[in-house]
């Protein structure tokens, strides 16, 4: 399951200001004015840049990934916030296209002689700014910053289908309403509740059969005991459980999708219960630095998928500012769908996570395996791949092919879990395809001892579908339909 949520610690803007800088996604900063003339704007070309990996990225940057953990838990938050965010910006210049349609609603079409990318750019930037503000209102300052750093004005509410401002402001609003009500619980009104709300509170009754203290069932899931690092401690919570229930957008409900149960997980089945539990020691006890520093880049989602992988097609393909919405609607959908079908598997089978597994499986024996930060290997201690393949499989089909060059540079000492140690020297993770980006993504989690293997290899025929219609959608809105 998810981890609880952990506000975002002070690391995080030092790693997304370096792999901004990494993707050439640097902040810009001009004085405010009304329209986004040349002449103001001189920081962002809006006639030849891209509004998404110039402005809207460092935005996001700089406001630390706003509420998205740096410890990977809150995937869903990434998730839904990403969704609203860029499908957004496909339906504020779906009226500029020959054909487009948009996704939430139909805007019309503009005259040929408007399709410029200084209109879409401006539209992507009014409908960012709407959403954000929406989504993540404590950071509206950063909002604004974006906003006047390019010269637009901020406060230009105009709602219409005639200009690149009002399809921005007009389309924004027409996703928030038609995600409204769509069982995520964004804005904490399930049920019609409209006082003392609680954003994405979980109001299915979800209970795990363990608690953090006793394993009643070692075949399900048990919350784990966190420290917060200040002598406090935390108990997970399953997060965001309502996923299952949110509505996909290229099929009508994850239960039309067969997965097998996880049969090595249950305790009854002693060897493979035994034998992926020791797979999960193995790899921990033999964790090399390049290994530990992919379980930090992919336990990062905001980083890995956000910046890395996103970030590095946008700047390789060398997309425009119509191409790059295309694109990342395409990874989005294939995303978000992917997202509610595991969830929806997650909340059926609830199973175990190796840490209850080996517990159960050891108790105070002595194994060997990852000691903590700064301890290696020892032998004194008791105990996302679905949405990866689902991106990959999506991005191939976008590019027609598999090849992509990703490089992620890590200094010596830079890592998060063990600073100053790891990696003892300068490193890059680097990918040729988005296959083997994927299936290190997938290994990631047993590195970090998060999963088992039989789960891991599970999406490696699930997931794939998701980008696969994920991509088929996103044409057919292209071609009008």
């Amino acid at each position: 399951m998810p981890k609880f949520i952990r506000p975002r610690g002070p690391n995080f803007r030092k790693w997304a200001i370096t792999v901004c800088a990494i993707l050439s996604l640097s902040a810009l900063a001009v004085p405010a004015a009304a329209v986004p003339t040349k002449e103001v704007a001189a920081a962002f070309d809006f006639d030849n840049g891209n509004a998404v990996s110039e402005v809207v990225f460092p935005a996001l940057a700089q406001a630390q990934g706003a509420t998205i953990s740096a410890d990977g838990s809150d995937v869903t938050f990434i998730v839904d916030h990403a969704m609203l965010l860029e499908l957004a910006w496909f339906d504020a210049i779906a009226p500029y296209h020959a054909k487009a349609v948009g996704i939430f609603s139909n805007l019309g079409r503009r005259p040929s002689s408007e399709n410029t990318n200084r209109n879409k750019n401006t539209a992507v930037i009014y409908s960012s700014y709407r959403i954000l503000n929406k989504l993540i209102p404590e950071f509206s300052g950063e909002w604004r910053t974006m906003m006047s750093s390019v010269g637009l004005d901020p406060d230009d509410g105009q709602e219409n289908t005639d200009t690149a401002i009002g399809l921005g402001n007009l389309a924004a609003r027409r996703a928030l309403e038609a995600r409204a009500k769509d069982g995520m619980n964004r804005f904490g009104d399930e049920g019609g509740l409209r006082y003392n709300t609680q954003p994405y509170a979980d109001y299915t009754g979800y209970v795990p059969v363990n608690t953090a203290y006793e394993l009643r069932n070692p075949s399900r899931w048990q919350p784990n005991i966190v420290s917060n690092k200040n002598g406090t401690f935390t108990v997970q919570q399953f997060v965001t459980p309502q996923m299952a229930r949110t509505k996909p957008i290229t099929y009508d409900h994850p239960s039309q999708f067969g997965l097998a149960a996880p049969r090595d997980s249950n305790h009854h089945n002693r060897t493979a219960y035994r034998r992926q539990a020791d797979q999960v020691l193995a790899a921990s006890a033999n964790l090399t630095d390049t290994q530990k520093m992919t379980a930090e880049l992919f336990n990062d989602k905001f980083l890995s998928i956000g910046f890395a992988a996103t970030g590095t097609a946008i700047g390789q393909k060398g997309l425009d500012i119509e191409q790059t919405v295309h694109f990342v609607a395409t990874v989005e959908i294939a995303i978000f769908d992917v997202i509610i079908a595991v969830w929806y598997q997650k909340a059926r089978f609830d199973a175990v996570r190796p840490f209850s597994a080996i517990r159960y499986l050891y108790g105070d024996k002595r194994l060997r395996a990852w000691g903590g930060p700064g301890k290696g290997t020892v032998t004194d201690i008791t105990g996302s791949a679905g949405l990866c393949q689902a991106y990959a499989q999506a991005a191939r089909r976008y590019f027609g092919t598999d090849a992509i060059q990703i490089a992620v540079p890590w200094p010596a000492g830079s890592s998060r879990v063990e600073p100053g140690i790891t990696p003892a020297n300068d490193l890059t993770l680097s990918w040729n395809t988005w296959s083997a980006f994927a299936r290190d993504c997938g290994d990631s989690r047993l590195w970090g001892g998060v999963h088992f293997r039989p789960s891991i290899d599970q999406m490696d025929d699930f997931a794939p579908q998701f980008g696969e219609r994920a991509y088929t959608f996103v044409q057919r809105k292209l071609n009008g339909g």
